[in-house]
This record gives structure tokens, sequence and C-alpha cells, in this order.
């Protein structure tokens, strides 16, 4: 075995897994499974198969999921520059899966960087509905705003702030949260052997804690009749069935969904007391005696699906009409033992800064109250507000300049006028997704799609905005292969000879202009073409190296 476990941990797993522990111990000498998903906002994964590079094999608990061989390089392909897939651990497909998004919804990534299941929400959505992507570290939102706008999203906010900052901002909008939580990261020992060293530093009582606060805000941005899933990557179940128990009896307006999917375990209610495990000494209490099952909750084994570690809890919000009244209050068995409380007992009271206090019966009543188009007077007046801004503040002349140049833009070098709201920051130029809550107050790393800036009172449009746009969609067009050394040189940034017979035009343009750079097809980036020669406008941070 190249990893050396701590100590501590392995008489945890033992006392855990009892007869199992040999195998999850043997498999640790076991390959990495390795994975790619594809962005079916590009390509759909038929399609993609039939142009793999690389040979793949389905994930059995995720439908756009695949795994490749180890030795190949899928980063270093043009198609990866392309956006065409995402690279991502087989076990954390699962998560998203779970959420069983809709066209339309209303999707909040709480803890996104660096942003694989932000694009798999967003694959989903298929450009309906809004995903807002959060994290509250500055330097892994660099890589979720990268990695948003590879994959093409038109419909995405991303934002840099502590979930409970956001609570008043997008309190009960949400249809669907992820929250891929902070954890131990135990399940990840195989793939990153440096997190085994550093597993004792990342204390499972400081993780819980975090975890908890989250869960907590989270419930508090979700609508009526919404899903949380929540997910770890680690084994702990303080940090897994605990926690999930925890949550129900502090908010019995939520339940547990029971789920299936292809390859999983249940989770273990018998896991979910205080102290789930014990040292060989026996110093430490046990849970709750038996292996009982804990719907609603799964986990995936490395040594029995060919995955890291990974756990999942799918969690409902009940509607009003169907929430417990004083009258109707029971006792809720998820078989570990889950006492919850009537609603007009319940308050949810978070210890976040501000001391958010908020009463959940009161809030329905006042929701009812308020009648159906409540939330959609809100967004008009969200949008209005922001309109008479004209970009924070900025003179209205300048907006509609700006406003002026983009128009100019799209009728010059689009044939199709881009969904949203334009909006205005600084010299830069965001379409943001109609009518989202306002973002006064937040700090904002994407207000919506960012398509370009503003230099001389002339648009040039961004890197983002190629990214999000179909071959079709650009009035000009040059298509290179995925296999030519052209198309690896333009990944590099170098300029191209292309003749003027290779630009593909809608209808009588010229060929002098903003040109699509297509790999196969796909929009990979800007040049600009003049007198047989193709400008490079890749970015140099995203170049092929």
């Amino acid at each position: 075995m190249t990893i050396e476990l701590p100590e501590a941990f392995i008489r945890k797993m033992k006392s855990l897994l009892k007869d199992e522990f040999q195998d999850f111990y043997s498999s640790y000498n076991d390959p990495r499974h390795y994975g790619v998903r594809i962005n079916t906002l590009k390509v759909a994964a038929q399609q993609f198969a039939t142009i793999s590079p690389f040979a793949l094999e389905r994930v059995p608990w995720c439908p756009t999921g695949f795994y490749y061989p180890e030795g190949e390089r899928p980063g270093k392909h043009p198609y990866y520059h392309a956006g065409l897939y995402y690279i991502q651990e087989p076990s954390a497909m699962l998560p998203v899966e779970l959420l069983e998004i809709r066209p339309g919804d209303r999707v909040l990534d709480l803890c996104a960087a660096p942003g694989g299941k932000t694009t798999q929400i967003a694959a989903k959505l298929q450009g309906t509905g809004l995903v807002v992507a959060n994290d509250n570290q500055a330097e892994r939102v660099k890589a979720l705003v990268k990695n948003v706008e590879m994959a093409g999203i038109r419909n995405a906010i991303v934002l840099n702030e502590l979930p409970e900052k956001m609570i008043t901002h997008f309190a009960d909008y949400f249809d669907k949260i992820l929250i891929d939580a902070p954890c131990s990261g135990e399940g990840m020992f195989r793939k990153e052997p440096e997190m085994a060293a550093q597993w004792e530093k990342h204390s499972v009582e400081r993780c819980s804690a975090l975890q908890k606060d989250i869960l907590e805000s989270a419930a508090m941005m979700l609508t009526e009749g919404g899903r949380i899933v929540y997910s770890t990557c680690t084994f702990s179940p303080e940090e897994n069935e605990a926690m999930i128990v925890s949550f129900l009896k502090r908010h019995p307006e939520f339940r547990l969904v029971p789920v299936q999917a292809e390859g999983c375990s249940a989770g273990r209610a018998d896991w979910s007391g205080p102290t789930s495990w014990k040292n060989d000494d026996g110093r430490e209490g046990s849970g709750i005696p038996g292996p009982a099952p804990l719907p609603g909750t799964v986990r995936l084994w490395p040594h029995l699906v060919r995955g890291e570690g990974h756990f999942a809890a799918v969690l409902e919000k009940a509607h009003a009409a169907h929430a417990a009244s004083a009258d109707e209050a029971e006792e809720r068995d998820v078989q570990a033992s889950v006492y919850i409380r009537s609603a007009d007992e319940h308050t949810l009271s978070v210890s976040h800064a501000g001391q958010i206090k908020v009463n959940a019966a009161a809030g329905r009543l006042a929701r009812k109250a308020a009648g159906p188009g409540k939330r959609g007077h809100k967004e008009a007046e969200a949008g209005r507000s922001r309109r008479d801004k004209n970009g924070k503040g900025k003179p209205k002349e300048t907006f509609m300049a700006a406003t002026a140049a983009w128009e100019a833009f799209i009728k010059e070098h689009l044939t199709v006028h881009p969904p949203g709201e334009l909006v205005v920051y600084g010299d830069r130029l965001y379409l943001t997704p109609a009518y989202p809550p306002a973002l006064d107050g937040l700090k904002v790393s994407r207000p919506g799609w960012y398509v370009g800036t503003i230099r001389h009172n002339r648009f040039i449009p961004s890197h983002a905005l190629a990214m999000g746009l179909k071959a079709e969609e650009a009035v000009r067009r040059v298509n290179l292969s995925s296999q030519s050394m052209e198309a690896v040189n333009y990944l590099r940034g170098d300029t191209l000879p292309v003749a003027e017979v290779d630009i593909l035009r809608a209808g009588q343009c010229p060929a002098k202009g903003w040109c699509l750079v297509c790999i196969d097809g796909y929009a990979a980036g800007w040049g600009k073409w003049q007198d047989g020669i193709l400008k490079n406008e890749y970015p140099p941070g995203w170049r092929m190296t």
C-alpha cells in the first residue's frame, strides 16, 4: 500500500465496518478510477461517444458520466478546451443526479468551487431557470468562474459569500439546493494521499459545526416543496447520518426522500447517534446498535464501486398545506429514532452574524397571506431597481452607450439576440437571467453571462461569450479539426493563416471581422480575420501548455 493511513482512521473504520473492513482496507491497493462527464450544453452524451478520442465506459449512477482508461490525458485534448466534458471523479457525479432538476428550476450550488457540480446542474437546466453558484473562498471562486465560462453556461450567477449572508436576498427562493459540504475528506485518501496526512488537522468536530450552519442557511433559502441534497466525501458518520438526523430533529418541515441509485448502498441509521465509532479500548460510545438502513441517504464505498468514498442525503421541504399542525404533530420514525416537533412549536435559530431567527409557522402564514404572485412581484421590483441604477450608479448616458455598442455588435457579428437582461459593471457587460433577486450587498463575481467589455466606445466580446455560443449563432466562423496542428496552435495562442474561402459566413457579410473559432464544429474562442490572417484572441490564462 502506497498510502499511509492514519492509525486513528484505521481504528475508526475497523469499528464501523467490522467484517467488511479488510475488503475496504485492501481497496487502497487498487488503481484509481478516472471519469469525465459530458457537457450536454455542447454535445449529447451519445453523440460524444461516437467522436470520443478515448475509450468510454458508463458510470452507473450518472447517464452522462463515463470512466476513461488510466494513462489517457483528456485535459490535453482540444475537446476539453471546447468545453465538451468536465473531468470529474466518478463518485462526485452522484449528488446532482439526486436533485432531480427540472427545466425552469432555480438551483443553488452553495459550496460550488471548483465548479464541477455547477456545470452538471446547468447542463440539466439546458439554459432554462437559474443556477447560483457560491463559494466563500475567493481563490477558489476563480476556478469556479473559469469552469462556468468554459462550459458555456448562460444562466449562472457566481457569488463569493458566506451562506448566512445570502439568506435575506434568497429567503424561500430556490427550488433545489446542493450542499457539497466541506468535510474531513476521508473518502479522497486514495485520490489525494496528502489528505490522509492532513486528516487529523481537519477535525470532524470542526467540520460538523460548519456543516450544521450551512444546512441551517440552506433550509431558509429553500422554497416549500423544494429539495436539498447534502453530500460529503467522507466516511465519518458524525458528518453524514448523524448530521442529517440531527437536522431533521430541528426541522419538522423536512423529510428524507427514499432514493435508489445504481451501485449505491443505503446510509446507516445505527450510525446516527452522537458518537458512532469507538477505539479498540472502548473509550468512545457507539450509536444505535444493528445495521439498520436510513432511507433517503446513500453511500458509495471504494471496495464496492468503481469510485471514491461519498455520502449523500435527499431532503424535501413540505408545502405549507401539508406541514404538520399542532393537532396533527406525530413522531416520525426514520429508523433512527428521529423525533419531530409540531410546526407551530418550531423556530429556526441560527447562530450566525446578526442572530437570524425565523418562526417557521409565522413565515408560512405570511407567505399564504401574500398570495401566489408575491415572488414574481419581488423579482420585477428587483429588475426595475437594477435597471434604474444603470450599472452600479453609472450615468444613464454611459449605460445607453454600452447598450448601443452591444446591440451594434449583435447586428454585425451574431445571428441571434442572446437572452437576458443587460447590466453594466464598470466597463464590463453581463446578461443576467430575467429578474433574479437584487444582489446589492453581496460579493458578486459574475452577475450573469459575461459577454464583453467597452473600450473606447467599442464592444470587445469576451471568451465567455464565445464559449456560450453555438457555431450557427455567429455570422463568421472558422472550423478547425481536433486532429490538426491548427487547433493546437490556436489553443496555444498562435496567429493562424486562414484563407478567405475557409471563413464560413451567414449571408453576404464581409469576411473581415470577429470570427468564432470552432473545433469540429464546437465553439472554442474568438479570432479576428483580415487579409488571410486570423489574429488569435484566445485568453493567455486559458492557453494550452
